[in-house]
């Protein structure tokens, strides 16, 4: 598809901020109206639009398609992707180690412990660890703390969350990425331990290494859309 607008600005609209292309407010996929929490969320949709070349480029729209889904999907059915979050909690990455005597566990136990043990501080719970892959439940008092925890958030951020969380496959470094000062690149690569490990002792192929650097970008952009909606 061509480029059929020429500028693209930001205005208040509604308690919030709209895009505009040629003076006209952008909606939603669904045609709704989309009205952003903030002048900065707003000009991140409005770059991707403004970024655009003759020829556009849909798969370019990471924080249209996250606005989108706030607005489109999660209003709708808040509790059932609160639900999809908290399963990431009961599968957690950062809790699932390899066994002590192995080398990749003083790993894990380095990098993923100071961020396990800060999630609980911060969430007022505790977390089960396991070594190997055999499935240890989290407790209802750990699950009701984390979907109080998330029930508290806009929809906005719920649905840079749910990118976090999938990228990273795990509930504890998403809602680590939402803390002032956070380090974007630190907990991708936390999230992505084991993978750098294997490659660490085997070498990287090119393919595995354009797929890292895409996935980290699309983790840095859910963390910079969810800094953005929050102010």
């Amino acid at each position: 598809m061509k480029r059929f607008w020429k500028e693209v600005s930001v205005r208040q609209h509604d308690g919030g901020w709209q895009v505009l292309l040629d003076g006209r407010a952008i909606k939603t996929q669904t045609g709704s109206q989309q009205v952003l929490p903030t002048q900065a969320s707003a000009d991140l949709v409005a770059g991707e639009f403004a970024m655009q070349g003759e020829e556009i480029n849909p798969r370019s729209f990471v924080y249209r398609d996250m606005a989108d889904f706030a607005i489109d999907m999660l209003r709708s059915d808040r509790a059932a992707h609160i639900d999809k979050l908290l399963a990431y909690s009961e599968t957690d990455t950062l809790c699932y180690r390899a066994d002590p005597g192995d080398a990749l566990f003083q790993r894990q136990q380095e990098v993923w412990e100071p961020l396990v043990t800060a999630c609980e501080a911060a969430h007022g719970l505790t977390l089960e660890r396991a070594s190997g892959i055999v499935h240890r439940a989290q407790s209802d008092a750990t699950t009701d703390a984390f979907r109080k925890r998330l029930e508290s958030e806009d929809d906005f951020t719920l649905a840079a969350l749910i990118m976090l969380a999938s990228l990273g496959t795990s509930l504890v470094v998403a809602l680590a990425a939402l803390e002032d000062g956070a380090d974007v690149e630190a907990l991708f690569a936390a999230s992505n331990l084991e993978e750098d490990w294997q490659a660490e002792l085997w070498g990287w192929d090119f393919e595995a290494e354009e797929a890292r650097k895409t996935k980290l970008e699309a983790f840095s952009q859910a963390a910079r859309f969810a800094k953005a909606v929050r102010g």
